[in-house]
């Protein structure tokens, strides 16, 4: 039993290390401690991700697919739908509802101002236990919306799987406020990690990456 469970953390471990290196060379995520990026919401951040870039490629978007398969499995094995958040949530949440065999839904952001104004597309009871997908939680409000409208819709929500998390102090309040559980696949301390191991990051943007986590809103990039 302790080998089998060895060799899972390994192959999880290195599936991870896979991920991260491939979203690395394609530039879906970007790391400039020195030189940063402003968010659409003002924030100042070291870090820069797009990952609706993973769709265009194959084997990463398999090695996701593989890696988020795999969590459900082990953190929400009571999974009855799985629910992919508009919009980049939907492919990844396709790619895993096949690979589990599962019913998939999405949810938009609201419901539709036309026809019969839907916001969860598919089919959902009220016996469903559903699990979220999204690519990438910052604070987390669009996919806690998302989980919103499903238990408005009478479902259960059994938690939220993402592709990354930037782990971030609001995100970890508007989910334990929520009562809703969050499992990403990466987060920014795993990257944190991935750089510093590959020595990709020096010491000092590595300390600056870590200051920016510790206060986001406030941080500013020291002059190099």
């Amino acid at each position: 039993m302790t080998n089998t469970d060895n060799t899972s953390n390994t192959n999880t471990t290195d599936l991870t290390e896979t991920i991260i290196t491939e979203l690395l060379a394609i530039k879906a995520v970007k790391v400039s401690p020195s030189k940063p990026f402003q968010y659409a919401s003002g924030m100042i951040s070291p870090v820069y991700t797009d990952l609706r870039m993973t769709i265009s490629y194959p084997e990463l978007r398999q090695h996701i697919a593989t890696g988020l398969t795999a969590l459900i499995k082990r953190q929400y094995p009571n999974a009855t739908v799985i629910a992919g958040v508009a919009t980049a949530g939907i492919p990844h949440a396709a790619w895993v509802a096949e690979a589990l065999s599962l019913p998939l839904i999405y949810v938009r952001s609201h419901p539709k101002d036309h026809g019969t104004g839907k916001q969860i597309e598919g089919a959902l009871s009220s016996k469903d236990h559903v699990v979220l997908i999204d690519d990438l939680i910052s604070t987390g409000g669009s996919v806690l919306g998302a989980a919103k409208a499903v238990s408005a819709a009478g479902a259960h929500v059994d938690g939220v799987v993402s592709v990354f998390s930037y782990d971030l102090p609001d995100a970890t309040t508007n989910f334990e406020q929520a009562k809703t559980s969050l499992t990403p696949l990466l987060d920014y301390h795993l990257l944190l990690e991935h750089l510093t191991n590959h020595h990709e990051l020096s010491e000092t943007d590595c300390e600056l990456a870590k200051a920016w986590h510790n206060d986001p809103w406030h941080w500013q990039p020291v002059s190099m």
